[in-house]
């Protein structure tokens, strides 16, 4: 073989070589962009929009009958804030200085509040006025039933699910050993809820040492919401984080997917909703579109 083949033969192979590298570093790089940019997704019959934009860390929301809209923002280390959006599009700070709020729940014309940040308390805000109420450690997720206020504690291994009577100031607990629950719901049959991270479950509380699991398989479910309809799911992903949505069948549905970080959803009329998506700092409205006006 003559000089100037073998000089061809090592040009190719360094070719082939150069193609080989940028393609293993190429490849990953697109499928993470196409990750992170690819846009939020709908189901048939919904569609969504912004409803509000640049809203680092949000997390919590709740609409009170004025139509007054809670939200928090999720800091840490004294950095959170809880504010209200107005109709008129007006924004007030309620509740400031506070460890990552991240559940919150509508209470005789005010809210209560929970911080996940170690050994906090859980606090009561009314016309302006504070008030502190008994906490837990890392308590993530809130719900009201009449009286009673149920939060979970986000915590590996040693997570509890809580009854808090209000009026008794009373905190019982329901279950011990939980694996980083994180959201909890009641439905308008009584059915209390709750997920945990680390199994990617979730499970209806009962009084007996074993919970049933009525949903698998997720990826990092987070909040909960219940109504009539069915039991609403988020999923606290990064990236492809899905909104779903269990029927009174048993049936799942993805509404939303590709989402990123999503957490809070909450019913603002009937059809509509919004969702808080921490992962790009906004908040999305969904509308079913068959009874959208």
């Amino acid at each position: 073989m003559g000089s100037r083949n073998v000089a061809l033969l090592l040009k190719s192979g360094r070719t082939r070589l150069c193609l080989a590298l940028v393609l293993a570093v190429s490849i990953p790089l697109l499928f993470f962009a196409w990750q992170h940019y690819w846009p939020v997704q709908s189901a048939a019959g919904w569609s969504f929009r912004v409803y509000r934009d640049g809203i680092p860390m949000v997390s919590a929301l709740a609409v009170d009958a004025q139509k007054n809209l809670y939200v928090s923002q999720e800091h840490r280390q004294g950095k959170g804030v809880i504010f209200q959006l107005t109709p008129d599009g007006g924004r007030r700070d309620i509740l400031t200085r506070l460890s990552k709020p991240d559940g919150m729940a509508l209470y005789e014309g005010g809210i209560i509040a929970s911080q996940e940040a170690g050994q906090t308390p859980m606090l009561r805000w009314r016309e302006g006025r504070t008030e502190t109420l008994p906490g837990g450690d890392n308590i993530e997720g809130i719900a009201i039933a009449g009286r009673k206020l149920f939060a979970v504690e986000d915590v590996k291994r040693e997570g509890r699910l809580l009854e808090y009577d209000l009026e008794k100031k009373e905190t019982r607990v329901l279950r011990e050993g939980l694996e980083e629950p994180e959201g909890v719901a009641v439905c308008p049959d009584g059915g209390l809820y709750f997920t945990e991270k680390k199994d990617n479950a979730i499970k209806r509380y009962t009084p007996g040492p074993i919970d049933d699991v009525i949903v698998s398989g997720l990826r990092v479910p987070a909040f909960l919401m219940c109504d009539d309809e069915g039991l609403w799911i988020t999923e606290d992903a990064t990236h492809r984080a899905r909104l779903l949505l269990r029927d009174a069948s048993g049936e799942i549905r993805t509404i939303l997917s590709h989402l990123r970080s999503p957490q809070t959803i909450i019913s603002i009329a009937p059809d509509r909703f919004l969702i808080a998506e921490q992962g790009r700092g906004r908040i999305l409205e969904l509308i079913r579109q068959n009874h959208a006006k």
